[in-house]
């Protein structure tokens, strides 16, 4: 059962989604718990102009995680949470995006709980909702595709698997998180289980970010125009989607008039 917060409380979390990037979208209840917080647990990927709306009180402490790199482990996160919370302060756990979507959630929830703590999650935009409006797009569009899959590019155990028989169909739409590193190893289980080699993919990096970049490409050139375009922030794929030439001629207005 979820918590709400109660005026002296020993402690409490706020498991808050910061969206992906642009402080303009972050939620109102999103900034209420910034103000309120006098400690914030962020992910690597934060950018600095939604850390810059922390209340000026607040203490801000780096956990991120790494895929396939040094990362702090989700138990000293956990044991950081309820240490801190314990002690009674009012802590803002700040995720990428919208916490429940790959975000680890579950682990930190329940440790939060087991100790007696309250807690609430603050949503916020995932990536997926924030690139594909950079591409001018939709996720479902009626003939096309009444489900769209978000996937993980890898997993705990390394390069995640998932359901290629369906993803291969014409017409498939797919929302791919962490998949830059798995984009070769995504690409042979496509074509391997029938998929067309022409069908659109497009990398969005840094949605929503001054510098956000739009790689439009094919199943078949995704990994080799991926390491030509050398993207190092983070980025989501869209399988089965191509950018409208509207959204790109935005995309430009955008960088112009920054």
């Amino acid at each position: 059962m979820q918590h709400s917060y109660k005026t002296g409380d020993a402690g409490h979390v706020d498991f808050v989604g910061a969206g992906p990037g642009d402080p303009e979208l972050l939620t109102l209840k999103a900034l209420a718990a910034f103000e309120q917080a006098d400690l914030v647990l962020h992910d690597r990927l934060i950018s600095d102009e939604v850390l810059a709306l922390a209340a000026q009180q607040a203490k801000l402490v780096d956990v991120g995680k790494a895929g396939f790199g040094p990362s702090w482990k989700q138990s000293d996160i956990d044991a950081l949470l309820v240490d801190y919370a314990l002690k009674g302060h009012r802590i803002v756990r700040l995720k990428s995006g919208d916490p429940t979507v790959f975000g680890r959630l579950d682990e930190e929830i329940e440790a939060v709980q087991a100790a007696g703590i309250s807690w609430q999650i603050v949503p916020g935009i995932t990536a997926a909702s924030a690139a594909v409006a950079g591409i001018g797009q939709s996720l479902t569009r009626r003939g096309r595709n009444s489900s769209v899959r978000f996937l993980t590019g890898h997993d705990m155990k390394g390069f995640a698997d998932h359901d290629w028989n369906a993803l291969a169909r014409a017409g498939s739409v797919a929302a791919i998180y962490m998949g830059k590193k798995s984009a070769r190893f995504i690409q042979g289980r496509l074509i391997m289980h029938g998929a067309d080699r022409a069908t659109p993919v497009t990398l969005v990096e840094n949605a929503s970010r001054p510098n956000q970049r739009i790689l439009a490409t094919t199943l078949d050139q995704l990994p080799t125009d991926l390491a030509t375009a050398e993207m190092d922030g983070p980025a989501l794929t869209f399988y089965g989607l191509a950018p409208r030439d509207a959204a790109q001629a935005v995309t430009e207005f955008n960088k112009e008039h920054a």
